[in-house]
């Protein structure tokens, strides 16, 4: 399976597909990649499938990250390579074709109503994203209250998500996670 050519076409077509709904960020399409790659493909378990987002969302940078973790654990660097391009590319040439487009009609109504309407689907479809998350990583009630005390203090306190991190590291240190 490693790289042959049939699973990096599907590859690259799950992701070019998944890339032209994922309004919010790679995040909002995790239902999607989730179904695919553990329900769908059974690429890979449940477990390897939280274990990949929680290291694509704790290294820096963007999180697509995790669009080439599972690529990578697929087809190994060429799986890397096609999903991170499938997910990246139409986007950006969507963005680049419509960008000029939507700058133009800025004080239209029928933008203000797109505008208006997106907010809510992507608020949506990132939720249905911690779901997915927390179903598939919540499998006792340890993680499902660090999950609860992280979303209270991020939200209340406003703490530095680093300091989040750390603590979540320490409790993973000593065997608590």
């Amino acid at each position: 399976m490693k790289g042959d050519s049939g699973t990096l076409l599907t590859l690259a077509a799950n992701f070019a597909l998944m890339s032209l709904f994922a309004v919010g960020g790679a995040n909002a399409a995790l239902p999607e990649m989730h179904r695919l790659a553990v329900e769908v493909m059974g690429w890979m378990t449940d477990q390897q499938f939280a274990n990949m987002y929680a290291i694509a969302q704790v290294t820096p940078g963007p999180n697509v990250i995790l669009v080439t973790l599972i690529g990578y654990h697929v087809a190994g660097l060429a799986g890397a390579l096609v999903t991170t391009l499938a997910m990246c590319g139409p986007t950006c040439i969507f963005a680049f074709f419509v960008g000029a487009l939507w700058e133009r009609f800025k004080h239209a109504r029928w933008r203000e109503i797109i505008q208006a309407g997106v907010v809510p689907v992507s608020l949506g479809l990132i939720a249905a994203s911690a779901l997915v998350i927390m179903r598939v990583a919540a499998q006792h009630w340890v993680p499902v209250a660090v999950a609860l005390v992280t979303f209270v203090v991020t939200y209340k306190l406003r703490v530095n998500p680093l300091w989040i991190f750390a603590a979540a590291a320490l409790l993973g240190l000593a065997g608590a996670i």
